[in-house]
């Protein structure tokens, strides 16, 4: 059972937020905060006395647009303390989702809230809380499932034409668009190396078969990938021309 503080300086949408949350049977208890500066104040205080308190906040539900302090900005002053609550950000803007999923959030859902999307953010919060891994996603088999939209897809990995990492999740790129997924680049690299996968940079996990040109200009290395140019680090550029070589039989 979850104890919600919901944070909007637009009243109606805070209201219409905390209707759909304490309809939701695994949440507990939810409270809501016009602003910043009054959140701050009542997740401190939360903090101060203990997770077994009944004032205790095990997740924030956040706007990203407030007047004064951001959404954004909260979520960078939590990150400071010893043992934050997680966050949801719940915002009208697509734009910030790669700078809030490196601020560690759980989820990022977009206005206006849909009962399904937000009991899918909840479940997220609830997996966490509940000291349980996140969902394993089945990286080792032909297709691996992203979400779009609430909706949840299933790509197939030869599709794939490279990763991109972003904080503890992965970008992955395909000839017709990208997808955000819950799960490192260090564990796509180890599960589809025997796919063809190499690593070329720390933030790039590159197909070696979409691999167009290789290119070489004043003594850095980079690779075509479709339109995208992608530098290759020192580190794995001698690795990456000989996996090309025996490629071409050279």
């Amino acid at each position: 059972m979850l104890r919600v503080l919901a944070v909007d300086d637009e009243e109606p949408a805070l209201e219409e937020l905390l209707y759909l949350l304490r309809a939701d049977p695994r949440i507990r208890s939810a409270e809501g905060a016009t602003g910043a500066t009054e959140a701050l104040r009542r997740i401190g205080g939360a903090v101060e006395v203990g997770p077994d308190d009944p004032s205790a906040i095990d997740v924030v539900f956040l706007d990203i647009h407030m007047a004064g302090l951001t959404g954004l900005d909260v979520a960078q002053l939590l990150a400071g303390f010893a043992a934050p609550p997680l966050i949801v950000f719940v915002t009208a803007h697509e734009g910030f989702a790669v700078h809030a999923f490196d601020l560690k959030a759980v989820d990022y859902v977009l206005k206006p809230v849909r009962r399904e999307r937000l009991a899918e953010a909840v479940r997220r919060v609830a997996e966490q809380v509940g000291d349980r891994s996140a969902p394993v996603l089945d990286t080792a088999g032909d297709q691996i499932p992203v979400e779009l939209g609430g909706v949840t897809r299933f790509i197939p990995i030869d599709d794939i034409t490279y990763a991109e990492a972003q904080g503890d999740y992965a970008r992955l790129h395909t000839a017709t668009g990208s997808h955000l997924v819950r799960v490192p680049l260090t564990t796509l690299e180890e599960r589809w190396r025997t796919r063809g996968f190499v690593r070329i940079h720390r933030r790039h996990l590159v197909a070696l078969g979409r691999i167009d040109e290789l290119r070489l200009d004043a003594g850095s290395m980079s690779v075509r990938v479709g339109t995208a140019e992608l530098a290759v680090s020192r580190r794995h550029a001698r690795a990456l021309r000989d996996l090309l070589m025996r490629r071409t039989g050279r």
